[in-house]
This record gives C-alpha cells, structure tokens and sequence, in this order.
C-alpha cells in the first residue's frame, strides 16, 4: 500500500535542511535524500559516469575511479552550458530512483529530502513542501564552516537556487532555522504530529 503522505523537504545551502532531515529521521520517517541518490547515479560502473568521463575529459575523475565533485562543481559554475548538459543526464536518473523508492516506501508519511525541490519537477511528487529558512549570513556561515567552501562559491550556489522569498511563497509549511537546537526540536515535533494527522486523514489538531 502506498503512503498516504509525502512531504518535500528542502531550503537553500546552509539552511539547516540535514539537521531538520535528521530529526524527522529519528522520529521514525523515512526520508528518501536526493543527494545520496545523485550520489549513486554516478558511481563508478555507471553509465552515467562514463558519459560524464567521456564529455568532460578523464581528470574529471579522482585517482580511485570516482567522481572529482569539486573539480566538476568549479566546471559547471564558470560553464553554465556545461551545468545544462548535466542535468539534462542526471535529472531523469535521479527522479527515476526517486519515484522508485517512493513506491516502495512503507510507513505513515514519507518525506523527500532535496535541496532542488523546487527547482526542478520533483515538487510534483510531493503533497506539501516544507523549507527550512534562515538569513542569507547564516547560511554563507554555516556551509562555510561545514564545507570549507570560499564565500565566492557558496554565493554562486545561491544565485542557482530560488531566492529566499520565492522559495517560502511556495511553501506549504516553514522551519524558521534563526535560533538554537531546542527551538528547531520544537518546530520539527509540531509538524511531526500534523503530518500523523493528516496522514491518517484526520482533522489537525
């Protein structure tokens, strides 16, 4: 039996999506992340990775066989045609994998992890969209800290996603990351208990 609910998760880079993804996690919702299976689409012995090998030369690859990541991030940041050409191979890969595991999944409510959420069609697989919204500061903060990524590319990131205010018109439900960990388990408990809700079909409380 398919679950009855799926919920979108996702918010600009630094905004604290993995963090709030964790704690639904350890309240028992499976979360299928968009990340992990872009991940898995280009492993070595896929085609996919070969044709990015092939397109973008064999230093597109790491001394191990595997995908050079911020070697290829830099390219398709300076070549926005080669941006283009990637995610018009991954993108069908990655919905694919995801509409898969979506039919599989078995539980209440299930959510779906992607920073690209709104970006691209995987909006459409979703019944509600939760972001997680922070300040543009703290999000150059926090994916500095955690990437050690140059302000410069973090900002070039940004640029390639929805800006903060459209992205939260298009939310059905907010996570407001601005303060400290207790604050977030709270947000992310409430929405937790409205989604059981209307997962079972009752009225929220």
């Amino acid at each position: 039996m398919p679950v009855s609910l799926i919920i979108g998760l996702t918010g600009g880079i630094g905004s604290g999506k993995s963090e709030v993804s964790r704690r639904f996690e350890a309240l028992g919702v499976p979360v299928i992340d968009a990340d992990q299976i872009a991940r898995l689409v280009v492993e070595p012995g896929t085609e996919a990775l070969a044709s990015i090998q092939h397109h973008f030369g064999d230093d597109i690859l790491l001394p191990d066989g595997t995908l050079d990541r911020a070697r290829l991030r830099h390219r398709i940041f300076t070549h926005p045609d080669e941006k283009t050409w990637l995610e018009q191979l991954l993108h069908p890969l990655i919905n694919q994998r995801i509409r898969d595991e979506l039919q599989q999944a078995t539980a209440t409510y299930v959510m779906l992890s992607s920073p690209l959420l709104l970006e691209t069609q995987q909006h459409l697989l979703v019944d509600r969209i939760l972001v997680v919204d922070t300040s543009e500061m703290l999000q150059i903060e926090r994916a500095s800290k955690r990437d050690a990524s140059q302000e410069t590319q973090i900002r070039a990131i940004m640029a390639t996603q929805l800006s903060r205010a459209e992205r939260c018109s298009r939310a059905t439900d907010i996570i407001q990351n601005h303060g400290d960990l207790v604050d977030l388990d709270e947000q992310v408990t409430k929405l937790h208990q409205l989604y059981l809700e209307l997962a079972d079909g009752s009225q929220p409380s």
